[in-house]
């Protein structure tokens, strides 16, 4: 065997250029397939950090507008979410775990014993901090007992702290809403957010909501102390994840995609507001479920035609490999035939020129990983956007580039290494070039 390898490694080291250019087109393919599965793998990890950020498997419902007539009443008639819409979806839904409301307000004015700004606040409830990945990196988050005495604590946004604060840990400070003094319990931790429905979290204030409802309920005629701005409502896992099955497999992504969950709620709070049930613009509702199956699709779309991309390429390069094993068959024909004269089986020519077609495979696969490799190391040292988790290698990339280079090295040299075993020893060494 290593007589053999010495042998090939010879071979292919006489015609130095000629085996670069040869092996340029395998190293050119694995490194499309490192380079773009890892592309896709970044953005696949990047979107579903970003919707966890927001909240993962949360439908948020906000107010809306009916189309349709129902109950007696005309279409047309708005519809505004309260408290009571909590409790009810709490009693009566099967798929929702967790319900809670968000009571907002912006333009209140915020000020600390250092500075003074316009914010946004929300009034909350703990389970909301939870489902709507709400962390601190200092102090603590809103608990049941500031709720159920209705204390006035105020947990503050990453970004809103350095403006109110600088770089001082608030958590025990005393700062004014719109006059009226609250304590600081905790600061967010900074949060990497695009994705949102009425502002970065990193911009804002939370307070309980029982706090919120007492010292700033909404404003405007058409709202009570009961009115809400938003209902956040998360289903139990498995039937997250069986509506994300359903969705991928029956390709309803779109706007106008409804699932069990959004569908149970529309059946409950239409019996509540009497509008009919399949009336979807009577409530509106986000799901990030659906958001993160979409971008999955359009992932995997994007992967799937990258790959093929990539074999195409692999393929051209195989061709190549198979060509100059053809050349270099003809060009050794006399060899070839001095060789089975002096006793050379036709196993033992076509072991030798497979060997020789399969190192050249396997030496420009393993040269385009590393360079596929190296590239992802280098970009993943610059600053990543959003939706980006830089250039991920997995396992499974690395196993299908090895698979596919295997596939197409035996291929390429298989034909070559087959024509050379079956030349007769007499028209070998007659063979003139």
């Amino acid at each position: 065997m290593k007589e053999l390898l010495t042998q090939t490694w010879l071979n292919l080291t006489a015609h130095k250029l000629r085996s670069f250019l040869t092996m340029f087109g395998i190293i050119w393919g694995v490194i499309s397939i490192v380079l773009l599965s890892a592309v896709s793998e970044g953005f696949q990890r990047g979107n579903q950090y970003v919707i966890e950020e927001l909240g993962k498997n949360i439908v948020i419902i906000r107010n809306g507008r009916t189309t349709m007539q129902a109950g007696g009443e005309r279409a047309g008639r708005l519809i505004r979410l309260g408290i009571d819409d909590v409790n009810e979806l709490k009693q009566q839904s099967r798929l929702i775990e967790h319900v809670t409301p968000e009571l907002m307000r912006s333009g209140i004015s915020a000020k600390s014993p250092f500075n003074a700004a316009s914010v946004q606040m929300s009034g909350v409830w703990p389970i909301y901090q939870m489902i709507r990945t709400i962390e601190v990196d200092r102090g603590r988050l809103i608990n049941d007992q500031d709720c159920l005495e209705a204390r006035r604590v105020v947990v503050v946004g990453f970004e809103m702290c350095k403006q109110l604060f600088a770089e001082r840990d608030p958590v025990g400070s005393q700062m004014m809403l719109n006059g009226i003094p609250y304590t600081v319990i905790g600061r967010i931790r900074n949060k990497e957010q695009d994705s949102n429905y009425t502002g970065e979290d990193n911009q804002r204030l939370f307070l309980p909501y029982e706090t919120m409802r007492r010292d700033f309920p909404l404003t405007g005629r058409n709202n009570t102390s009961d009115s809400l701005s938003t209902i956040i409502a998360a289903p139990f896992e498995h039937v997250a994840k069986e509506q994300e099955k359903t969705l991928e497999r029956e390709g309803k992504l779109n706007d106008q995609a409804i699932g069990p969950v959004e569908a149970e709620i529309l059946s409950i709070l239409g019996a509540r507001h009497d509008f009919d049930p399949k009336d979807r613009e009577a409530l509106s509702m986000w799901n990030t479920a659906v958001e993160a199956a979409f971008f999955t699709k359009m992932i995997d779309s994007m992967r799937e035609f990258f790959i093929i991309v990539s074999i195409i390429t692999l393929a051209l390069g195989g061709i190549g490999v198979m060509n100059i094993m053809l050349i270099s068959v003809k060009e050794r024909t006399r060899e070839i035939g001095l060789r089975k004269a002096l006793g050379a089986t036709s196993g033992n020519i076509l072991q030798q020129f497979f060997s020789e077609g399969m190192l050249l495979t396997i030496i420009s696969g393993t040269i385009g990983l590393g360079i596929g490799i190296s590239i992802c190391r280098l970009v993943n040292l610059l600053p990543m956007p959003a939706r980006f988790s830089g250039m991920i290698i997995t396992w499974q990339t690395a196993a299908f580039s090895i698979g596919v280079l295997t596939l197409i090295g035996i291929v390429a040299a298989t034909y070559p290494a087959r024509r050379a075993a079956e030349m007769q020893p007499i028209e070998a060494l007659r063979f003139e070039m």
